[in-house]
């Protein structure tokens, strides 16, 4: 029997730790059993949670410190050092883990993984990327909070990332690229996003098949498998999903309870109605990646109970199996490698060369710089 891969847990991130991660354990268990995890967290009350079955394939590590949802992220890097998220995180960059799930603070959580996981090389700022319901199935939405301004090397990142998560996760053999636009016109967009546009279309790897820009509408329809946009935009976007699929629930569970006839409705349409609540069930899209670190580390949301917390600890899992950092390096090595020829070949026939910026060089924009480099 293969050796177990292990996971760090932080059991004191979420608004029903460690109660709920102790329980996600045992859904998990049963659908990857060659998982080992190590609990990060106060063991007196880990421990009575930790029932006799589940203990051979969980270890506990105490601290009695965890980072809050009102903790700010320098706040949590300068003084949680010893806490759950943060020794969780740590077991990953010492190779103890092979990746890290948690529920706690976004925020923090981002900051302290940046920190102590650095990115891949030939990356300049991780993003996150999730899983969303379309009508086509499912697609990649990236990124979704990490990077309120991005500049187009970052976006080009991103559509490398996103394309290689989306094979790992989805089974794809070439996922369709779309960049998230107010229009699917080329002359449509920022500078930035056109600058964008042009790169992928001229060093798209043979594994992605770059669509062009994509609208807001486009998303749900599924008119592409990965959705590329800046973290402000993306936030917004899915924030805005949210909302709205829980305004047409309330007006739905408002129109079957307006009258006697609508609840008979209602009973006569209930199972089709399961079958929909099912498939765009939150819990079943929950885990976040934090793309672009040098480790997996998945964030799942705050709120979400056991079964939503065992779904993100299965992406965790499908991460690490299909060596998806392995992936992105490979990608953006070749990424590098087609800059390096088409630059290459207008100095072979004497003819001016425009400035290259590799993504992920030293000479190439900085986390901060929101100036587009071109190719």
């Amino acid at each position: 029997m293969s050796a177990p891969l292990v996971l760090a847990l932080d059991a004191m991130g979420g608004d029903f730790a460690p109660k709920m991660v102790v329980k996600s354990i045992k859904i998990a268990r049963k659908r990857y059993p060659n998982v080992h995890y190590l609990l990060f967290g106060d063991e007196a009350k880990i421990r009575p949670l930790l029932k006799k079955k589940l203990r051979p394939y969980c270890t506990i590590r105490h601290t009695p410190d965890a980072v809050t949802n009102d903790d700010k992220p320098s706040q949590a890097v300068r003084q949680g050092r010893n806490s759950s998220m943060w020794l969780a995180i740590k077991a990953v960059k010492d190779g103890e883990a092979a990746g890290i799930v948690s529920a706690g603070n976004t925020g923090a959580l981002m900051a302290m993984a940046k920190l102590i996981l650095r990115t891949l090389p030939g990356v300049n700022r991780p993003a996150i990327a999730t899983l969303l319901p379309t009508i086509r199935g499912e697609s990649v939405m990236l990124d979704l909070g990490a990077n309120a301004e991005c500049d187009a090397n970052n976006l080009v990142e991103f559509a490398i990332m996103g394309e290689v998560f989306a094979r790992s996760l989805l089974g794809l053999d070439r996922p369709t690229v779309g960049l998230l636009n107010i229009g699917s016109e080329d002359l449509k967009g920022t500078d930035t996003l056109r600058l964008a546009s042009q790169m992928l279309r001229d060093n798209a790897p043979e594994s992605m098949e770059f669509k062009g820009f994509v609208e807001g509408n486009d998303i749900g329809a599924g008119a592409v498998d990965v959705v590329v946009t800046d973290g402000f935009t993306g936030n917004v976007a899915l924030k805005t999903a949210e909302g709205t699929a829980k305004l047409y629930s309330t007006f739905l569970k408002s129109a079957f309870e307006a009258s006697f006839l609508a609840k008979i409705g209602y009973l006569l349409a209930k199972g089709a109605m399961d079958r929909v609540k099912k498939r765009t069930d939150p819990r079943r899209y929950n885990g976040a990646m934090f793309i672009g670190l040098n480790g997996i580390c998945v964030k799942s949301h705050g709120g979400t109970d056991h079964v939503g917390f065992a779904n993100a600890i299965g992406v965790a899992v499908d991460l690490v199996s299909n060596e998806l950092n392995e992936k992105i390096k490979e990608e953006c090595r070749h990424l590098g490698e087609r800059v390096q020829q088409r630059a290459a070949a207008p100095a072979e026939a004497g003819q001016p060369v425009d400035a290259v910026v590799l993504p992920g060089s030293p000479t190439g924009p900085a986390a901060s710089d929101g100036a587009a480099q071109a190719l």
